[in-house]
């Protein structure tokens, strides 16, 4: 069996876009998952549940914990009990000043990115990446049954 060329085009694009915000992270001095921890709170609003941050950015519950423990510790979160087992995730004031210093910049370029692209274009690649994960998800669920059950 051998991977056909547009598959590792696509992987390798793939590891470029996490290559990317991997250097951004870095020269924002955030690690890969204190950086997407922010860009969901940013996204979701302070008060989020870190259930949700898993759910957008689908990051196991165990990073997202971890990365959750050092903020705190850093005097960027706190807690605040929710319902059940949940946890309200709040900004503390420098948590607030580190998400404002860091992602509002980054959702910028990445608007600007969207802006260089016409509206055919745009509707275009979200289509088609909307229908290779779609497509990518059903056949694994399928090996997984058929391999794993």
């Amino acid at each position: 069996m051998q991977i056909c060329s547009e598959l590792k085009e696509f992987n390798r694009i793939y590891k470029e876009f996490d290559d990317i915000y991997h250097d951004i992270a870095s020269n924002l001095h955030l690690s890969d998952s204190i950086f997407t921890i922010l860009y969901s709170i940013f996204c979701l609003g302070d008060g989020c549940l870190q259930r949700d941050i898993c759910a957008i950015s689908f990051i196991s519950k165990q990073t997202v914990n971890s990365a959750v423990q050092k903020m705190i510790r850093a005097d960027h979160l706190y807690l605040t009990p929710g319902k059940g087992k949940d946890k309200h995730l709040h900004l503390t004031a420098s948590g607030k000043k580190l998400l404002q210093e860091t992602i509002p910049p980054v959702i910028q370029i990445e608007n600007h990115v969207f802006e260089q692209l016409t509206p055919e274009e745009s509707a275009q690649l979200l289509h088609l990446t909307k229908k290779y994960v779609s497509l990518l998800r059903k056949e694994s669920k399928l090996f997984i049954e058929r391999n794993f059950t």
